[in-house]
């Protein structure tokens, strides 16, 4: 499969689900084609480029934006362990962290495209098999949480959705700052 199948196609298999978790799945592929699809036509060496004054290469994204998906339904199995404790990392765990926002030597975007439609497969499966979306765990600990505080898998999915649609938004930045191209428009 080329780069430029991968950012178009749409996962067909799986179990049919209706109602509530179609719709969350509907919205979360709707943006996850619109981030592939910033790709579109790129070099690897494009995919890894920061165009913009942050530290954001349209690989980087896409890859965070696995690593994020990925972690998220691991907590929606098993709760906050799958997370760790992100008051407890090092200045290494931080760094392999910032890694996750850039291509590093060796990584090319197809590999990264499958990658990410890998987790969203998974992702998918695990949403159409869930038993119930209000299940919910704590939170892990993290200076951005608010001890106390529980998700349930719903929740949890609406977190991913709006993720992904904000990487969306900055892969479609840095893409019109690399060549011009736009996602819409």
């Amino acid at each position: 499969m080329t780069v430029n199948e991968l950012t178009t196609s749409e996962s067909t298999e799986g179990p049919a689900v209706t109602g509530e978790r179609a719709d969350l799945l509907e919205t979360l592929a709707k943006h996850r084609h619109f981030l592939r699809f910033t790709t579109r036509d790129l070099t690897d060496e494009q995919a890894g480029l920061r165009t913009t004054a942050g530290e954001l290469c349209l690989g980087g994204l896409i890859k965070h934006v696995a690593t994020v998906e990925r972690k998220w339904v691991d907590f929606i199995l098993d709760g906050p362990s799958a997370m760790g404790d992100f008051t407890a990392m090092t200045e290494e765990d931080w760094a392999r962290r910032a890694d996750e926002f850039r291509m590093l030597p060796g990584e090319t975007l197809a590999g990264v495209l499958a990658d990410y439609a890998d987790v969203a497969a998974r992702t998918d499966e695990r949403v159409a098999t869930l038993p119930d979306l209000d299940a919910a765990w704590p939170l892990p600990k993290a200076p951005w949480f608010e001890s106390d505080t529980r998700w349930t898998a719903r929740r949890v999915l609406l977190h991913i959705i709006a993720e992904t649609a904000q990487h969306a938004g900055h892969a479609d930045i840095v893409r019109e700052s690399l060549d011009g191209a736009k996602t819409m428009g």
